[in-house]
């Protein structure tokens, strides 16, 4: 039997599919959205989803330039980044050390800093490094000098 192809049945067909379609998009979304709206998901402002300070911000992605004297002793505290952009600088821990992330290593207490290595501050314990000479330091994070 030779059955003959209806034009307009394929044309139906493709309509009915694309309906379908959108309708189960559409209806996702929907159910998305009210599922959102009923209180799925943490509330802003909540424990869950802090509301963040724009101090907080700046002293956490703002970038500093410090400059030290000869002497002179910077401590930073946890996650903070140094970068050594002028003079020469000794590592400063009272255990373990400090990370610097250009070469892959931990430097200990007293070992010189390469200028333009990324430093990275993994505790706050007093790490750090010294001014050997007056310093230019790029860093993020908190830190003090004394």
């Amino acid at each position: 039997m030779n059955r003959k192809r209806n034009p307009l049945r394929l044309i139906v067909l493709a309509a009915l599919a694309a309906v379908l379609a959108t309708g189960l998009i559409g209806g996702g979304f929907l159910l998305g959205q009210r599922a959102q709206a009923q209180g799925v998901g943490p509330q802003p402002g909540s424990d869950q989803d802090p509301v963040v300070t724009r101090s907080y911000v700046d002293q956490y992605t703002t970038l500093q330039v410090v400059s030290l004297t000869a002497g002179q002793q910077l401590v930073a505290d946890a996650g903070a980044e140094i970068i050594l952009r002028a003079g020469k600088a000794t590592a400063v821990a009272s255990s373990g050390g400090v990370a610097d992330l250009t070469a892959g290593k931990d430097l200990k207490s007293g070992e010189v800093i390469v200028a333009n290595h990324l430093l990275l501050i993994p505790r706050s314990d007093g790490r750090g490094l010294k001014a050997g000479t007056d310093l230019v330091l790029i860093i993020r994070g908190t830190f003090i000098i004394k």
